[in-house]
């Protein structure tokens, strides 16, 4: 069964970056398509990025795209994201999340099977 830890939560002042992984583990190996969601209070889990396998092909809500970089460590099976000129907006739980079976991305969370607990980021004024 796949497993997700992500780091690199936190509280950053907006403008500034965080970079966040998340370790897979629990499988022979990690070629799927991987993807982050983050979800803030109140709301429903939002799509952010995913990365196709081996890591060709990514795709980005249009609110981080030129912002967010989603990156993929075949080797290390790691996935991160690097946030860049964070906003307020940008503050909830980040969520990895994994599509085993497939090498394609998706924006949509029904179609990610696996999941890790989250990690908080907060972007202050």
């Amino acid at each position: 069964q796949v497993q997700l830890v992500e780091s690199g939560g936190g509280l950053v002042q907006a403008g500034g970056s965080l970079s966040l992984s998340c370790v897979v583990s629990g499988t022979a190996h990690s070629q799927f398509a991987m993807g982050w969601f983050r979800q803030a209070p109140g709301k429903e889990r939002e799509f952010v990025a995913a990365i196709s396998w081996p890591g060709a092909n990514t795709r980005y809500a249009a609110s981080v795209k030129g912002r967010f970089t989603i990156s993929r460590d075949n080797v290390k099976d790691t996935l991160y994201l690097q946030m860049n000129n964070l906003k307020p907006e940008d503050t909830a739980v980040y969520y990895c999340a994994a599509r085993p079976g497939s090498h394609w991305t998706s924006n949509t969370v029904a179609e990610f099977a696996s999941w890790g607990q989250g990690t908080q980021v907060t972007v202050s004024s």
